[in-house]
């Protein structure tokens, strides 16, 4: 949902009607929605999920059809359907499912490690980390290729798009390069079939990068990226029901321009935003 951006812009002085219009929706949902900004559905649905969370945690090999039970039994009215849909939305799964898709044989590597699960930097542009995640829509899923500047944890670049194939993670490399110029970053992935296609490894080569690969099992690679996108399941994916791909899609650009790299404080950068952060840093170092 846009409209807490309207307000937002409204804020900074741009009238409710022309970015209503710019965004294609009516004033008049605006307005109903300020009056009443969470429906009663996505709040039962928020007090559902948060009760199966504790019922799994009490009990990870509880699946969604025990969950169901236990909510039952605690005076909560929802349907097995229902339970199941909210469980696979926020990834509640009992510990003896077969999760499909999430334990395929990682290919061989392309690349040496270059990082040796030293995930640190002592300037920008020094290592780059880039992962993929995905998440549902009524229209089906949509992914997301994000590259992470480790010395500043910024999302230098991104690629969004319906399907998972090599150009996804190209088109994110291509545009980490195209807003950060030319650089030898160390660019560290997993072994996952996109970064060890020959378009990735021939867009490496181009400019310059140098391609790492973690060892297979290292949580840690993961671990590394996680982080980055943890948020961004809190504060984007499971923030409600997607509709459509493109609602998602331009919720996702606007909360990692608009908040992660320039609003969010990061403790470990000394409680400065990512582009903050790197502002000092680039200011200090040219004096």
């Amino acid at each position: 949902m846009m409209y807490p951006l309207v307000t937002d812009l409204a804020g900074d002085g741009i009238p409710v009607a022309v970015t209503c219009r710019v965004l294609r929706f009516s004033s008049q949902g605006y307005y109903q929605w300020r009056r009443k900004p969470v429906c009663d559905r996505d709040l039962s649905d928020a007090y559902l999920i948060n009760e199966a969370i504790d019922i799994h945690t009490d009990d990870p090999a509880f699946g969604y059809r025990f969950i169901a039970d236990e909510l039952e039994a605690k005076g909560f009215v929802a349907s097995e359907n229902r339970v199941q849909r909210l469980c696979s939305a926020q990834r509640i799964w009992s510990t003896h499912a077969k999760k499909r898709g999430l334990n395929r044989r990682p290919g061989p590597p392309v690349h040496d490690d270059l990082v040796g699960r030293d995930f640190t930097a002592d300037a920008i542009n020094e290592l780059w980390l880039t992962d993929i995640t995905e998440h549902p829509t009524a229209e089906g899923k949509l992914y997301l290729c994000a590259v992470k500047d480790v010395f500043s944890t910024r999302i230098v670049g991104y690629s969004i798009d319906a399907h998972m194939p090599a150009a996804l993670a190209v088109d994110a490399l291509e545009n980490a390069v195209a807003i950060r110029g030319t650089t030898k970053a160390v660019v560290h992935s997993d072994r996952g079939s996109q970064f060890r296609s020959r378009a990735f490894v021939r867009s490496l080569a181009r400019h310059g990068l140098a391609g790492s690969m973690g060892r297979v099992g290292t949580c840690a690679d993961n671990a590394a990226m996680e982080s980055f996108f943890s948020l961004l399941q809190k504060n984007v994916l499971d923030a409600k029901h997607w509709q459509t791909r493109d609602e998602l899609r331009l919720a996702i650009v606007t909360w990692i321009e608009r908040t992660y790299n320039r609003r969010r404080r990061q403790r470990g950068l000394g409680r400065l935003p990512p582009v903050e952060y790197e502002t000092i840093y680039s200011v200090a170092n040219a004096a």
